[in-house]
């Protein structure tokens, strides 16, 4: 069994972690949750009392937090304990400009990285059905290979430069982002001019726009369950707001994803615990409607 390092247990990082466990990895992790290193030793995973710690008991480590800044903290924390050769694996959504300061102190200290951000959220995560846009050099990711697909049914390569992953990130969360906020607006007009929510899920999902997103929101919305469904607001605001930046330093006019960015931005003030679908609560409040079975 190899031991694997995991920075960041949260809802997605735990469940990567323990598919890890499942596929015979041995994860090492490390979270300032004490609750949520509780949980990944219940799965029979193992914590360490710091992320250097981490560094000191195997060869690879993921790292899956929040931002930029703190990606950069683990991975010099990580080059403190890890022996040269070994290798990190950014999974966490961040700007390209991070992930290449990232790598040059990964580099002093000897460390090879990849850049893999992920898409497929907390279902994905679950049942290892992840896809992934690992950039790195060609031989440290067949190296890791296995690991990878511990997490994944899809492994994407994007190129051999570091930073290529995150700037494929933030392109796709600019569609992400749009359609969510599409779903959303389409499912409110239509509650609003009297169509039953049932009817409008079932001809959505059966025609030209029907996708596995599209199912996932539309039916979670129906239900009404806008807390605890692994998709933070705060999440996607973060992510829009790279794809936003990013497309300013292209000089690239996004029309549609700065409408979506500033509902978002809207929806985390009104519902700052909710989850993204928290949205259509606040164009149902301006519609004076509900989106419902």
């Amino acid at each position: 069994m190899k031991n694997v390092g995991f920075i960041g247990l949260g809802d997605m990082g735990s469940q990567m972690a323990m598919n890890l466990k499942k596929s015979g990895f041995q994860p090492i992790g490390f979270d300032l949750s004490e609750s949520r290193m509780e949980s990944l030793r219940e799965i029979g995973g193992v914590t360490a009392a710091t992320c250097s710690d981490v560094g000191t008991y195997c060869d690879v480590a993921f790292v899956m937090v929040m931002n930029g800044t703190q990606v950069k903290n683990v991975v010099q924390q990580l080059g403190e304990s890890m022996q040269p050769g070994s290798t990190i694996i950014v999974t966490a959504t961040i700007h390209a400009s991070e992930i290449r300061e990232a790598y040059a102190i990964a580099q002093e200290k000897g460390l090879e990285m990849i850049d893999s951000p992920v898409s497929g959220g907390l279902g994905g995560a679950q049942n290892a059905t992840l896809t992934l846009m690992p950039a790195a050099k060609s031989s440290v990711l067949e190296a890791n290979r296995p690991l990878l697909e511990a997490i994944s049914s899809n492994i994407l390569y994007v190129g051999e430069q570091v930073g290529a992953g995150q700037t494929v990130k933030a392109s796709l969360q600019a569609y992400i982002g749009a359609s969510f906020t599409a779903i959303f607006e389409s499912l409110v007009l239509g509650a609003k001019a009297g169509v039953d929510g049932k009817v409008l899920f079932e001809v959505f999902g059966k025609s030209a726009a029907a996708s596995p997103l599209f199912n996932n929101c539309a039916k979670l919305i129906l239900d009404r369950k806008f807390e605890k469904t692994g998709s933070h607001i705060a999440t996607m605001y973060k992510d829009l707001s790279i794809t936003m930046a990013m497309a300013k330093e292209n000089g690239v006019p996004m029309f549609t994803t700065a409408s979506a960015f500033e509902l978002f931005q809207a929806g985390k003030t009104m519902y700052p615990e909710g989850d993204n679908w928290s949205i259509v609560k606040m164009l149902e409040k301006m519609a004076d409607t509900k989106v419902e079975w």
